[in-house]
């Protein structure tokens, strides 16, 4: 080899190491549904499980569209709604749909433009990878933001959970509960969706939330937040029929203004943190409801709430919706509770 080839091949070899290294961002995309799988099965979707599975992971590929992924989840709770509402397999759509997707160049993923077809689906979007530059975006800069969002805080965050997830990690390893939907849009909110806690006045929303006799609570939790109707220690409150959608304890302003509104429901937060006070893990409830106990994550099953508690530093709080009537139950921290509740106007403690 002569002299002047050794240094073309060292010249060469010295402008390749310079080149900036793109790392690819992957997953196996089939542990992203494989919980999903089990649940339609044990609820008797048979054969319909797999292929709606198989669509709904590939999206997950860096090939999918920015809605695909969305699609796919919308796909997965028509079929669950056909099985009695299976609050299993709603829950881990709503999972399923917040999971990241391949970042082939270590960009962010672009966010889908379009609602979805269910409302159990509203305010709910991907996540990053933790590896992902978080000062750019692939594609054409058209999706850079969720949906109805102004900024996503932290980057890289969505609403089941408050950081990125480390690469190549499947968000249902990390979570149970979907969080609460960002931009005031509750996850379950429609006319379409079970509503066991909505009446005409909020008073008596508010009343029939603490009625004797009623059996249970809705909540749900896990690092990033939970959504709820309340109860009391001996009756607890009604809840939806679908335990596992972030469900609202639905009130009518009667004035319909915002601030009528967002006044009332800072007053039922309060009730509602205070009724929640009183509920201990021996409180009556019916299976598949939820609710704030000892200040963690109950879930009635068999009869005896099972809890799981919030992230360090955090607690169930009931709070007040900020861009419709009603309230929510979240894992969050005294101080935020408590100022979401006096940005309502309404007095007195979370």
């Amino acid at each position: 080899m002569t002299r002047t080839n050794v240094l073309f091949l060292l010249s060469a070899a010295l402008m390749a190491s310079a080149a900036p290294l793109e790392k690819r961002i992957a997953q196996t995309i089939a542990d992203s549904t494989t919980a999903w799988v089990a649940a339609c099965t044990a609820a008797g979707g048979a054969g319909q499980c797999s292929t709606i599975s198989q669509t709904a992971f590939t999206t997950l590929l860096a090939a999918g569209g920015n809605c695909d992924q969305q699609n796919a989840a919308d796909s997965m709770i028509d079929l669950a709604k056909t099985l009695n509402n299976d609050p299993d397999m709603i829950n881990l759509a709503q999972i399923f749909v917040q999971q990241p997707r391949n970042a082939p160049d270590s960009l962010q993923v672009p966010y889908c433009q379009t609602a979805p077809r269910n409302a159990e689906l509203n305010g709910l979007f991907h996540c990053q990878f933790a590896s992902s530059d978080f000062t750019k975006f692939s594609g054409d800069q058209t999706g850079n933001l969720p949906l109805g969002l102004s900024a996503v805080s932290p980057p890289g965050s969505c609403p089941a959970l408050n950081t990125p997830v480390p690469d190549g990690v499947q968000l249902n390893t990390l979570v149970t509960s979907p969080g609460t939907p960002e931009g005031g849009s509750a996850a379950g909110d429609s006319s379409s969706a079970p509503a066991a806690n909505s009446t005409s006045n909020s008073s008596a929303s508010a009343a029939a939330a603490v009625a004797p006799s009623t059996s249970t609570t809705s909540a749900t939790v896990d690092n990033a937040g939970t959504r709820a109707a309340p109860a009391t220690g001996a009756s607890t409150v009604s809840a939806p029929a679908n335990p596992a959608v972030s469900s609202t304890a639905a009130v009518d302003s009667s004035s319909g203004s915002a601030s009528g509104f967002q006044l009332q429901n800072g007053e039922d937060a309060i009730q509602l943190n205070s009724q929640f006070a009183s509920l201990t893990a021996t409180s009556s409830c019916t299976d598949g409801q939820q609710a704030c106990v000892g200040g963690g994550f109950a879930q009635c099953v068999g009869g005896t709430f099972q809890i799981t508690q919030c992230a360090g530093g955090t607690q169930c709080f009931a709070l007040p919706l900020v861009n419709k009537p009603g309230t929510s139950v979240t894992c969050t921290s005294q101080a935020d509770a408590t100022a979401r509740i006096a940005a309502t106007g309404a007095t007195g403690s979370a």
